[in-house]
Formats: C-alpha cells, sequence, structure tokens
C-alpha cells in the first residue's frame, strides 16, 4: 500500500512539519536496526474519532524499548494525547499511527541508550482490501527467540518479514506464512494466524511468535462466543488441513486466507468462526459495543 506522508510530524513532544525531518543517517536504528516501533489504528466512531488500544500499544512500545536497552522516557497518557492531537494537525480520522523510538549516532554498535520519539499518521482504510488472501509458506524462517526478542516489535527483526513479503509477491502470492526453526507455523509477515477445525480455533503457542494485541481481542471475543481457542504448535499438514482460517492484526484486522500453496480452504470464510469473529471485531473498534455486550 503506498501512503502518503503526514503534513506534520510528532518529534520528542513537538509537532513539525515533515519537511522539516531530519534523522542522523549514522544513527544505530539506520546502520543496524536498533529500534522499536508500533502499529495504531483510529477510527471514526459514533463518539469521534478513537485510537483503538492506544493504552495497550504504547506499553508494548515501552516494553519493546526495555528488551533492548533502549531508553524510553516518556509519559503514556502524554502520549496517547499527543496521538490525537498528530491526528488533529493532519486532519485525519481514519488513520494508520506509527511511532518509532529511533537511537542516537553509533556507527560502533555500542548503545549509549540515548534515544528520540517520532510519530507519523497517514489515512488507512484497508491493508489488503476485501478479497480473501492467497497465501503460500515462506523460504525464510521467523526470526530465532535466541537470536533476538521477538516478543516485542524490534525494526530489526522486520527484515525476514520484508524478505518473505517480496518472495510471496513475486510467485504471485498475496501474503507469506512462516515456520519456526523446527517447522511449525508462527504467523504472516505482519499478523498472527488461527485456523478453525471442527469448530474451534487454534493458534500457534507464545515463545516463537510475536502475540498481538489483536491476537488477544480475537481471543477475548472468542471467549465472549463461547468458541474454544487452543494454543499450540501447529505442523504445516495441520495449517493445510484446516477447514478455515485467517490473520489479524492492527493494520490488517480480521481478513480471511482462501488457500496455502493453492490449496484452498474447504469451509467458506462466509460461513466460518473467523467471519464471526470479523463482525464482532468491527463492532468494537467502532465503539458499538464493549466485550463486556458482545452477544
Amino acid at each position: 500500500m503506498k501512503i502518503s506522508k503526514s503534513n506534520i510530524i510528532y518529534l520528542n513532544g513537538s509537532f513539525k512539519k515533515d519537511t522539516e525531518n531530519r534523522i542522523d543517517f549514522k544513527s544505530q536504528t539506520t546502520q543496524y536496526g536498533y529500534g522499536a516501533f508500533e502499529g495504531l489504528r483510529s477510527y471514526t466512531t459514533g463518539n469521534g474519532t478513537k485510537i483503538f488500544k492506544a493504552k495497550e500499544h504504547f506499553e508494548r512500545l515501552k516494553k519493546s524499548c526495555e528488551k533492548i536497552n533502549l531508553d524510553f522516557n516518556w509519559n503514556i497518557p502524554t502520549l496517547i494525547k499527543d496521538a490525537y492531537q498528530l491526528l488533529e494537525e493532519n486532519i485525519l480520522k481514519n488513520a494508520y499511527i506509527r511511532p518509532l523510538v529511533f537511537a542516537d549516532e553509533g556507527m560502533d554498535m555500542v548503545n549509549d541508550g540515548k534515544s528520540h520519539l517520532m510519530m507519523i499518521a497517514w489515512e488507512w482504510n484497508s491493508f489488503y482490501g476485501d478479497d480473501l488472501l492467497n497465501t503460500c509458506i515462506s523460504s525464510f524462517e521467523k526470526t530465532n527467540p535466541n537470536s533476538a526478542p521477538i516478543d516485542v516489535k524490534i525494526t530489526g527483526n522486520y527484515l525476514n518479514s520484508v524478505l518473505a513479503i517480496n518472495e510471496a509477491k513475486k510467485k504471485g502470492f498475496d501474503e507469506a506464512i512462516l515456520l519456526d526453526m523446527n517447522g511449525f507455523v508462527t504467523e504472516s509477515t505482519s499478523a498472527n494466524v488461527f485456523i478453525e477445525k471442527g469448530g474451534k480455533l487454534y493458534t500457534p503457542q507464545k515463545g516463537n511468535i510475536m502475540a498481538g494485541i489483536t491476537r488477544k481481542s480475537v481471543m477475548q471475543i472468542a471467549d465472549q462466543l463461547d468458541i474454544e481457542v487452543i494454543e499450540k504448535n501447529i505442523s504445516l499438514e495441520e495449517f493445510k488441513s484446516a477447514d478455515a482460517a485467517f490473520l489479524c492484526g492492527t493494520a490488517v484486522e480480521i481478513i480471511g486466507i482462501k488457500s496455502i500453496d493453492i490449496t484452498a480452504f474447504p469451509l467458506s470464510f462466509n460461513d466460518s468462526i473467523g467471519a464471526s469473529i470479523q463482525r464482532v471485531y468491527k463492532s468494537l473498534v467502532l465503539d458499538k459495543l464493549s466485550f463486556e455486550v458482545i452477544i
């Protein structure tokens, strides 16, 4: 998806024109991928523009920085307020917000802990569109958790996602599914995975995945709808023999998977559990209901 730049960006507590933005190319973030980021969505609701789960996202940004010993000296309630102001400055309602904590200059790779925080925002409607996804198994593995923290959003971790999605696109697929070092399904290049089998949902267990905020929301919705969710290692054979499957994430929301490596899932997505959860999730982000009143 091609994006338009923010007219106004946020940098270290101030709002600036995007044309005034300057990042040192000798930054450890630029040179070595040493940084942390988040992705938030805002929606037009009956109660005004709302950023979905803003507190959880900024808390995870803080956790990401702590995991890699990058200073995080910002107040989360203030960041939430500033994110709303960023939307106002750019006259945005349905938008994607990208905070990035980046490091100071450091060509020697030794961390001095100093960091900066910037945010940009742009209009956002749908990541994939309305069509179901044709996916493939990537030749690139998910990052090994013994190599780097994978339960948080670290800039350098996403190189294999870039490689995987470009490989998939060149082969004519919409998205790639990555396996871990043991051959189990982990996630797509930017979203968590759920499969449906026999009226139950299955999703990869924590350990070798980035267990996302939307993943947690899906599990809460399923609990409210009395749908069993099982977290386990999912083999490629189990994935391909599922009745249906879907991805979930802040950017993608809930999107159905049509096929994996040309093997189509037999259950129509419209008749699947994923479609039911998709409808409830849409109501949640549009502020039409809360978890307590899901029926």
